[in-house]
């Protein structure tokens, strides 16, 4: 959870009155004293390790499910076992199955959190099941496929009282906080453009066709794969990986990385709901898959001292997409570390050591930073980059961080986005994207969605969950349900 650094030391600085107003609404209250009894709850002590399960095995859950190794792994689900068959090797005697209800049903008991990786259509479904069963929830992002799912699951955290958080991990980095910080202290000035891009996709769209059928794998119960989404032939054009480019399944690149690269001006402008969206740039429209190419604008009001703002989203990118005037061409954008030599690694994480064959010491990582995926902020006295997760950041042109020293720590700095919530289902504080922040955030992304789907500029009622200028872009707020499957 975000909160001033002094607060825990109960204090409050000039430097906070001083900030106060334009940080207001930034930082959820949740996290200021309103930790229940744990033993009412019957809350775990910080020391009892969690029982976790895991609902999707294979592919993007190792990276989750090797996060929370520290805890019990107690069951899986997942209908693809040869997708999951690294996962199931690695831990031979917890119980598998295909279907999560299943699970939820036989396992109930034993099972205090769930870990949730599978495609987007089913996030709001396997979500809703297991808040139902009071059970805390750590959740791919973006949260769901509809801003509707997306409320319904902010509704249902808060009613059933359980921890939760998406899998966003950059808005646990020291570097969004920091960048959030240089805003907040004027270094830029004020801020009124955003540009954010992505190389992604990394998988076909722009396919003007549905697949021939093929024969469903022996290994696959396609049935429950599809869950919620209507009844279609099995294609290997859908799974195991390229159901992201589908409407049906999928967010697209929006939803695969806006949820990282927009989370430091997520944070660090307080975005809230913008006022219009517009897909101003599409190439290779059609209607089964999101296009190969896209450029949206999203068009947000003032935000309390902060002015009117417009952030540029691109898809499909080779390398930045905007470079600020007076910028050489020589000159990197998003640098491979922070000019001045700031680290953006939580010093408070404790570092840990994956045992031998576990999950985590076979999930490749990387520390080098590329260019392909990140932001640029615009400010009347200047400009600032930052990496896909806000790792790293700079002030551009780079001179001026030869002699910078960053503002004082008003946040402070998440011990991971995994322990974050850890932590938080064992009864601390709420995780820094817990579902009442990364819900709105979430809708956010999700009508860039919908704005690549439907033409024209786009006028937004948040608070009537509306558009109010277009009939066919409200089709798209809320899901259809196939018959058997659905949420509250």
């Amino acid at each position: 959870m975000l909160y001033y650094a002094d607060m825990e030391k109960n204090q409050l600085s000039r430097r906070h009155f001083f900030y106060g107003a334009l940080l207001a609404g930034a930082i959820p209250a949740a996290g200021f004293g309103s930790t229940p009894s744990l033993g009412r709850l019957g809350w775990k002590s910080p020391n009892e390790k969690l029982n976790l399960a895991a609902i999707g095995a294979g592919g993007r859950a190792e990276t989750n499910i090797a996060g929370v190794e520290s805890e019990n792994i107690v069951a899986f689900a997942d209908p693809d076992s040869q997708r999951a068959a690294n996962m199931f090797s690695w831990y031979p005697d917890i119980p598998k199955y295909k279907d999560y209800r299943v699970m939820l049903d036989k396992e109930d008991k034993d099972i205090d959190a769930v870990v949730i990786t599978i495609p987007d259509h089913m996030h709001g479904v396997a979500a809703m099941a297991c808040m139902e069963r009071g059970k805390h929830v750590y959740l791919e992002k973006p949260l769901t496929r509809t801003i509707w799912e997306a409320r319904k699951l902010v509704e249902a955290a808060k009613k059933y009282g359980v921890a939760t958080q998406m899998g966003n991990q950059g808005y646990s980095s020291d570097g969004e906080r920091v960048t959030s910080e240089i805003i907040w202290s004027g270094e830029i000035g004020n801020v009124t453009e955003v540009h954010a891009w992505t190389d992604r996709p990394i998988w076909p769209q722009g396919i003007t066709s549905l697949p021939p059928e093929e024969k469903v794998p022996d290994t696959l119960d396609w049935d429950l794969w599809l869950g919620c989404a209507e009844t279609r032939p099995f294609s290997t054009a859908y799974v195991p990986f390229n159901w992201r480019g589908w409407y049906d399944f999928g967010c697209g690149a929006l939803g695969d990385i806006a949820c990282h690269v927009l989370g430091g001006p997520n944070m660090g402008l307080r975005l809230g709901a913008p006022t219009s969206i517009e897909g101003i740039k599409k190439e290779g429209e059609n209607q089964y898959t999101f296009p190969m190419a896209e450029v949206v604008r999203f068009d947000f009001p003032a935000r309390g001292s902060m002015p009117p703002l417009k952030i540029f989203w691109y898809s499909a990118a080779k390398g930045p997409m905007y470079r600020p005037p007076g910028i050489s061409e020589d000159e990197q954008l998003i640098p491979d570390m922070n000019l001045a030599g700031m680290t953006t690694t939580s010093k408070k994480a404790p570092a840990r050591t994956a045992a031998a064959g576990s999950p985590m010491s076979r999930t490749a990582t990387t520390s080098r930073i590329r260019d392909t995926n990140g932001c640029i902020y615009v400010g009347d006295k200047g400009y600032m980059s930052a990496s896909n997760y806000g790792e790293t950041y700079q002030l551009l042109p780079a001179e001026r961080m030869k002699d910078f020293q960053p503002p004082p720590q008003l946040l402070t700095r998440s011990p991971g986005h995994y322990r974050d919530w850890i932590r938080a289902c064992k009864g601390g504080d709420p995780a820094c994207s817990n579902f009442s922040v990364s819900g709105p955030f979430s809708e956010l992304v999700l009508l860039g969605v919908i704005a690549t789907r439907v033409d024209g500029k786009l006028e937004w009622d948040s608070a009537r969950m509306r558009f109010t200028n277009n009939e066919e872009a409200n089709k798209y707020l809320v899901p259809a349900f196939r018959k058997g499957w659905g949420m509250a």
